[in-house]
């Protein structure tokens, strides 16, 4: 899906790591929520309150859960899930574009 309608967009960014990671909430009239958002290059750490699937739409990444010992690759196309309640790394070489859904 390459666009949304009928959604609301909320307007104020939500601004991570020192501005290297910005986003913008998108909500849908059944109550799902997700947000559109840019990497910059970084290592971050990100926990989850609710599950997420992270959509890569450019750029490539790695990533991994907290703990584990294999990092994972990830490019444009492509998407990984995340359980609630846990935290889990990115290594972003260079600018990355994605869609976050936060799963209910």
């Amino acid at each position: 899906m390459s666009e949304f309608s009928n959604v609301t967009v909320i307007k104020k960014a939500n601004i991570y790591f020192e501005g290297k990671v910005a986003s913008h909430t998108v909500l849908f009239p059944d109550g799902t929520k997700k947000t559109l958002g840019i990497m910059q290059a970084g290592d971050y750490e990100f926990s989850t309150a609710n599950a997420e699937v992270m959509e890569i739409l450019s750029g490539t990444l790695e990533w991994q859960m907290k703990g584990e010992c294999c990092w994972k690759t990830i490019g444009a196309g492509e998407s990984f899930q995340i359980p609630a309640d846990s935290v889990f790394l990115m290594k972003v070489p260079a600018v990355a574009d994605y869609c976050c859904s936060y799963i209910q």
